[in-house]
């Protein structure tokens, strides 16, 4: 609920004016309630159904018995006060009533000339105006409604924008290992199954649950004008009832956060197959898969159904409850009128017999109270499932991002020294080193080729550079400063990457290379397309040249073509620090000679690290370090490890054998 409770109040940033139109509209759309019921029940009971009654031979009627009750009282007090014996609390309670009766009695001869003159003085068309009186009050109170729904769409959806791009803002400081660890579904499901929730919650408290209660609380004020001692006793019951809904809420919150959870594990499932869908053919394992979607499938439907179980006592459980009020009225009230009493066994509930107009509409306003009770108990497992999926947003808005920038960040000249990896040792899970006490000094201007069996640290070492993760012992150090010790926009500006996957974006050619400075004019662009060979396929093989959209993750590229536009994006960058990450594994032997040639004339004047399997592309290196199991064996150029490391004549040895072969 705390987290719900935050997202109400971001609401509340420059909506003022919103939200206090939307409870102006609630409050007329309850006051316009109760009214409707009190202009249908009271006078066509009082006056309508009586022969020969009009608005004005009513008020006449009322005026007359008013007297006549002020009569009785100065009587009550004159006898009163001459008896020796007088209870002053009757006295008191006689003056209270001669009080009551002479306002009443002034309030009825004010409006006797008005109601003379604007009501109509046959019964028949008494019934039409109330009728016309009822229509337009409805007319009204749908205009209240209609206005009142679009304000509370303008509040939820605005603080739900705020929130998404709150969330997105955040998601983007998270460390760049978060997401290959704990995958994109689980955040795409937050952003989109939970948000909804979210959003929906927010539009049901600005409109149902703002409008609904007001109605209850006009009706319920009706009531107790009417008795209010009547009225306690027909909600004697409303502290169990509170009681049994609460323990829903409970239920039905605990569920809904489970099956938030279920639904990003199908999310994931979903993701994981349709991503792999041409392994999944090409090992016909479509019923397996199929299993296993069964089974997630499964999970959700069991959540989605305890959700469906818990909201089915809901509106049965709200009922019962109003059934037993209304029939404690009834029969309260029927006692009064009937034995023309004011009391209930002793206890005082008039001050004055009730006649039967008003019980009427006592009865109608507990029945009026009942329909916004039971329109709650609908939103009831919204607002329980808006709870839950805020506490899922929040969780990750509040959460702690380990690679943030310091508190006093340092300047960063342009790099021209050295790079320096000074004890670094690193582990993504507790118990699980990655990188073991390693140190390694590449100086400006120097071109290295790290080797190693898959798993050895190489991704690991490179990422600590761009600070994608921290050491969790050990410095890297630029040029004498730690990384840690300067912004982190200030670091990742002179850095260009280019990964083993290459990432593009479902935009045009130009707009794809222009994402690695987005000052760039064409002319640059064009020369970095070019410096990458990708200019020639660019303007002869794509129909649209530079303007041709790539599609989902450069789908409609070759992987060469992605791999020449990527490293055109990291060539235009123009970094001092290039990192290449396997960025020639995948690619076929032409696209790599190209990429090498580029390479060889890019690196010079900025200091390179290159993460290879290829011996190939090792020969760019000025010098070459192999790894394995997280730490350095050998550093060297290829002559002088080939004399002194037998590791890296074993991996020669082998890459010869495979080029043979």
């Amino acid at each position: 609920m705390r987290n719900y409770l935050r997202a109400i109040r971001q609401s509340f940033r420059n909506r003022l004016w919103l939200i206090f139109g939307s409870l102006f509209c609630a409050s007329m759309i309850g006051v316009l309630w109760g009214g409707n019921i009190a202009v249908v029940v009271y006078p066509i009971t009082e006056i309508c159904l009586k022969k020969d009654s009009t608005f004005t031979t009513w008020i006449d009627l009322k005026i007359e018995e008013n007297a006549q009750k002020i009569a009785e009282s100065e009587k009550a007090i004159q006898v009163l006060q001459s008896a020796e014996s007088a209870n002053s609390s009757q006295i008191t309670v006689e003056q209270y009533n001669l009080a009551w009766n002479q306002w009443r009695g002034a309030w009825y001869q004010w409006c006797r000339p008005y109601v003379e003159q604007y009501t109509p003085n046959k019964p028949f068309q008494t019934v039409v105006f109330l009728m016309v009186i009822v229509l337009i009050g409805t007319v009204i109170k749908v205009v209240f409604i209609i206005t009142q729904t679009i304000l509370a769409a303008m509040i939820s959806l605005g603080t739900a924008k705020e929130i998404r791009e709150e969330f997105y803002q955040k998601a983007l400081e998270y460390e760049a290992n978060y997401f290959s660890k704990e995958g994109v579904t689980n955040m795409m499901s937050r952003f989109t199954t939970d948000m909804g929730m979210l959003t929906g919650g927010i539009g049901v408290l600005y409109g149902k649950i703002v409008r609904e209660p007001l109605k209850l609380i006009v009706c319920l004020a009706v009531a107790a004008y009417i008795s209010w001692q009547l009225l306690l006793v027909t909600i004697l019951f409303v502290p169990p009832a509170a009681w049994a809904i609460r323990w829903l809420a409970k239920s039905i919150k605990r569920v809904v956060r489970k099956s938030l959870e279920e639904i990003a594990n199908l999310y994931a499932r979903l993701a994981e197959t349709f991503q792999s869908i041409r392994i999944v053919k090409a090992f016909t394992r479509e019923s397996y898969e199929h299993t296993k979607f069964h089974h997630v499938n499964q999970a959700c439907y069991r959540r989605a159904l305890k959700i469906a179980k818990y909201e089915a006592f809901v509106n049965p459980t709200i009922e019962v409850f109003g059934i037993l009020m209304i029939c404690l009225a009834i029969i309260a009230g029927a006692y009064l009128v009937i034995g023309e009493r004011t009391d209930i066994w002793g206890i005082p509930m008039l001050h004055e017999p009730m006649d039967m107009g008003w019980l009427i509409l006592f009865f109608a306003m507990m029945v009026g109270a009942s329909d916004p009770a039971r329109r709650l108990s609908d939103v009831f497992t919204q607002f329980q499932s808006a709870s839950a999926a805020a506490d899922r947003v929040y969780s990750m808005i509040d959460r702690a991002v380990p690679v943030h920038d310091p508190y006093n960040p340092v300047p960063m000249p342009k790099h021209q020294e050295s790079i320096r990896f000074e004890n670094i040792s690193f582990e993504y899970d507790p118990n699980r080193p990655v990188l073991h006490d390693v140190s390694l000094e590449i100086k400006f201007g120097e071109c290295i080729a790290i080797l190693g069996a898959s798993g050895c640290g190489k991704s690991s070492l490179l990422s600590l550079i761009p600070r994608f993760a921290d050491a969790n012992k050990g410095h890297v150090l630029i040029d004498g400063l730690p990384t840690t010790s300067v912004r982190l926009r200030d670091l990742r500006r002179q850095i260009g990457l280019v990964t083993q996957e290459p990432v593009l974006f479902d935009e045009t050619v130009l707009e794809n290379i222009r994402y690695g400075r987005a000052e760039a004019s064409r002319e640059e662009i064009i020369t970095a397309a070019k410096q990458a060979f990708a200019h020639d396929f660019i303007e002869k093989e794509l129909s649209e040249g530079y303007e041709t959209v790539v599609g989902p993750s450069g789908g409609r590229l070759s992987g060469g073509q992605r791999q020449r536009i990527a490293l055109a994006r990291a060539i235009l960058r123009n970094p001092p620090i290039f990192l290449l990450d396997e960025a020639t594994s995948q690619i076929d032997i032409q696209s790599e000679q190209m990429i090498h040639e580029a390479l060889s004339s890019f690196k010079q004047g900025r200091t390179t690290i290159m993460i290879t399997h290829r011996l190939s592309a090792a020969s760019l290196a000025d010098r070459i370090v192999l790894m394995d199991e997280g730490k350095i064996l050998a550093v060297g150029t290829h002559d002088e490890l080939l004399q002194t490391s037998s590791e890296y004549n074993q991996l020669h040895a082998s890459y010869r054998l495979g080029a043979k072969m």
